[in-house]
């Protein structure tokens, strides 16, 4: 048995960037930073600050709700699975992307907090749990 589960409690870096592909299907791409806080250790080392950037990918009905109700500055709690796959770039060189295929989104920011502050918040949770205003991903029949 194998466990691939991630999860995530940050701030979004930029605005989504989202993109409609064959068949209407919504794809939402979403940098979320994640920070350690700087600390002193006992023995009077001092540790910076430490922040990880992490690329979140949405799809289908939860894609469009980042659409609409994501904002940069914004405080989101995720899960998902990793995912890290490769390309070739311009010059031949393999590159290797690591991924969040988020399953399961909370935003935490305050309604009226961001820019748009008529725009309402909402829980994103799994189906398991349904409640008003949920939505959950169904990853099972994308082509990768």
């Amino acid at each position: 048995m194998s466990i691939n589960k991630v999860i995530l409690l940050g701030n979004v870096g930029r605005d989504p960037e989202v993109k409609y592909l064959d068949q209407n299907m919504c794809v939402a791409n979403v940098a979320l930073a994640t920070s350690e806080r700087a600390r002193t250790l006992p023995n009077g080392t001092q540790v910076p600050e430490r922040t990880e950037w992490h690329n979140l990918v949405f799809w289908r009905s939860l894609a469009q709700t980042v659409e609409k109700y994501v904002h940069k500055g914004d405080k989101l709690y995720v899960e998902g699975t990793i995912r890290t796959r490769n390309y070739d770039d311009q010059n031949g060189v393999k590159r290797y992307v690591t991924e969040i295929y988020v399953d399961t989104m909370e935003m935490l920011t305050p309604r009226g907090a961001t820019s748009s502050p008529s725009e309402p918040k909402l829980a994103v949770q799994p189906q398991s749990q349904p409640e008003q205003g949920a939505e959950t991903a169904d990853n099972s029949d994308l082509p990768f």
